[in-house]
């Protein structure tokens, strides 16, 4: 799900953020409303969430919470651009949540910060999306369940295509000449974000690299990912992109008001598109960079953490296995009722019935042939690093084997603290 549309920031840190607990230290808490009731009995639980901008979605969290009879569950919504800062902030207070939702990143497996879940995610392991289970599992224990997946891919204008006489892309470099030939004086060929950072581990997958080895090593710096960065500069030079929108990619607006034939976003602004186009949609994976690589979705989304230094642990645990493993009901339902997500759970995947058919379809097949997950030893520091190498390369037309270079020397760092 996106954010929420009015803020200034970049989903991508969001969907990716783990700032580091000792980070936050500095931060103040999140206000001194902090939704408990009693004295930390057990009877009461908080849960975090960002404010997402679909219509609904605080009332629809609100209602599941509602409905659990076993403790009185309050939910802080979070607005602002900052969710990560104080979620991360309230973490290290007397006031901080029992569950909050983010994304698996090892830093807090290894602070001892959320709870070991493979007691109620083990006996329904199997009906899980695998690669979910395993960008949750450090050495054989399971952290978080999984709320929903998010792919991510083009969405373009048939329409248009089909007046400029164009095939759907399936290499950069034919992206690059659609680009072109969709560019008019009131329109532009494609947008990618504000930032160009959005799409960048698409880049390394489409190139046919990684992130990581298998064994926690650099995986790169390879001269396809290279040749991607150059031709990527070649498209922010050529006049073609959309440049500094009035929002961002997680935001459709771009794409729905005409402003771009093509745009990089996520299968939850679907209805959105659908409402103010119609038909005149389709989608696309990122495509093949080089003669190695093949095109390439990336699964964002959102999982459910317990605080394993809160006072309730195991009441928290009893919530999440309720709301997030036991009611397929309310699952679907914030999967698909409020932009379209799939649930990571397969049998719900499989019966969804607003995903059996149209875009929303083609989105899930896409994932399923495309789709690539996040690995939780890939950090944030790392994140940040290769986003220079982005910056450097292709706004500041840096060479892009000296930047991947200098990247992999930083992320060598961060392994090795991390790993050894």
């Amino acid at each position: 799900m996106s954010a929420s549309s009015n803020m200034n920031w970049d989903r991508r840190n969001v969907l990716r953020a783990a700032m580091g607990l000792a980070a936050a230290g500095g931060l103040a808490a999140c206000g001194s409303n902090t939704g408990r009731s009693g004295d930390g009995s057990g009877d009461a639980l908080v849960q975090y969430f960002h404010a997402y901008g679909e219509a609904g979605v605080e009332q629809a969290v609100k209602r599941y919470a509602k409905a659990y009879k076993d403790a009185n569950v309050t939910t802080q919504w979070i607005t602002g651009s900052n969710f990560e800062q104080k979620l991360f902030a309230a973490l290290l207070t007397k006031n901080a949540p029992d569950v909050f939702e983010f994304h698996p990143q090892i830093q807090l497996i290894k602070s001892g910060q959320v709870a070991d879940l493979t007691d109620i995610v083990e006996p329904v392991k199997d009906d899980f999306n695998q690669a979910d289970i395993k960008s949750h599992t450090v050495d054989g224990k399971i952290y978080g369940v999984r709320m929903i997946d998010d792919p991510q891919f083009f969405f373009y204008r048939p329409s248009m295509f089909e007046k400029a006489k164009i095939e759907v892309p399936t290499t950069l470099e034919e992206l690059l000449e659609a680009a072109e030939k969709l560019t008019t004086n009131k329109v532009k060929g494609a947008y990618l974000g504000n930032n160009l950072t959005a799409f960048q581990h698409n880049l390394i997958w489409s190139a046919g690299a990684d992130t990581l080895t298998a064994d926690n090593k650099p995986a790169f710096n390879t001269d396809g990912v290279a040749e991607g960065l150059k031709q990527l500069r070649s498209l922010f030079t050529s006049g073609n992109l959309l440049l500094d929108a009035p929002a961002d990619w997680w935001d459709p607006s771009a794409f729905t008001q005409g402003l771009t034939a093509i745009q990089w976003c996520g299968m939850w602004a679907m209805p959105a598109m659908q409402k103010a186009l119609g038909d005149d949609i389709g989608i696309f994976p990122f495509p093949k960079v080089g003669s190695s690589g093949k095109e390439s979705v990336y699964n964002g989304g959102w999982s459910m953490f317990v605080n394993a230094k809160g006072k309730n642990v195991e009441a928290a645990k009893e919530y999440v296995k309720w709301l997030w493993i036991d009611q397929k009901k309310y699952q679907e339902d914030f999967a698909t009722s409020y932009g379209f997500h799939i649930p990571p759970r397969t049998s719900l995947a499989e019966s969804a019935s607003k995903l059996q058919s149209g875009l929303p379809a083609e989105g899930v097949k896409l994932f399923n042939e495309f789709g690539h997950f996040d690995n939780i030893g890939w950090t944030q520091a790392m994140i940040a690093s290769f986003n220079d190498v982005m910056a450097n390369s292709v706004r500041k037309n840096g060479d892009p084997k000296a930047q991947l270079a200098a990247c992999e020397k930083k992320v060598d760092t961060e392994l090795k603290k991390l790993f050894g």
